[in-house]
């Protein structure tokens, strides 16, 4: 019988195919649907993002292990939700307004899922009033905000200005993007700064105390 070790393998590597009969495997052996994703799809992913934090691997590698993960995520999540377990927590993502670019946000909206987060994802070209709507609608723990551009920077800024004040007392902000960087995050307030997708899930997770 394959082990839980040999699905974390699978999915770092990005083969989907072994990635989905191993999982398949593992089910018809016994192993919940819930060990599956955390002691199998949940450590493959976090290597990935240590691979990709240390430039070992690069987003095409990144995104070949994000398609698998997401075809063993198929099969377990109606089981999963048979068995009424759910995420604990939940994050909002979009690109802020007036910017379409999506690879970036895409990458960790992939990781969080990953790495067993629930995932709303907005897209692109989101207003600030949406990412308020959503994070009241979905009772978020974070709220993502991303940004390519220069000329929307200010639009993240307005957009965490409206979180701040819509008083959601547990939802954290954290950005990320090309031109933004800590001082950015800084200045406009954030609680969190991810320079690449690699480091998403581990800030994620200290902004919801699950990490030191």
């Amino acid at each position: 019988m394959p082990l839980l070790t040999d699905l974390s393998a699978a999915v770092a590597a990005g083969k989907r195919i072994d990635t989905i009969r191993i999982t398949q495997e593992l089910l018809a052996a016994g192993t919940s649907p819930q060990d599956v994703v955390e002691q199998g799809l949940v450590p493959g992913m976090a290597n990935v993002g240590e691979l990709f934090r240390r430039n070992e691997i690069f987003v095409p590698e990144m995104l070949v292990a994000a398609r698998a993960m997401k075809e063993a995520l198929k099969l377990l999540e109606p089981l999963l939700a048979k068995a009424g377990i759910k995420p604990k927590y939940t994050v909002v993502i979009g690109t802020v307004q007036g910017d379409l670019h999506d690879i970036g946000k895409n990458l960790v909206a992939m990781m969080w899922k990953g790495a067993n987060f629930a995932v709303v994802d907005l897209g692109t070209n989101v207003s600030a009033d949406r990412y308020v709507a959503a994070a009241r609608e979905h009772n978020a723990n974070v709220v993502g905000l991303s940004a390519l551009l220069t000329t929307t920077m200010p639009a993240m800024k307005e957009t965490v200005r409206l979180l701040k004040e819509a008083n959601l007392p547990n939802v954290k902000i954290m950005v990320g993007g090309a031109p933004i960087t800590q001082a950015f995050a800084d200045e406009i307030g954030a609680d969190g700064y991810s320079a690449d997708a690699g480091s998403a899930v581990n800030i994620a997770l200290k902004l919801v105390g699950e990490a030191a």
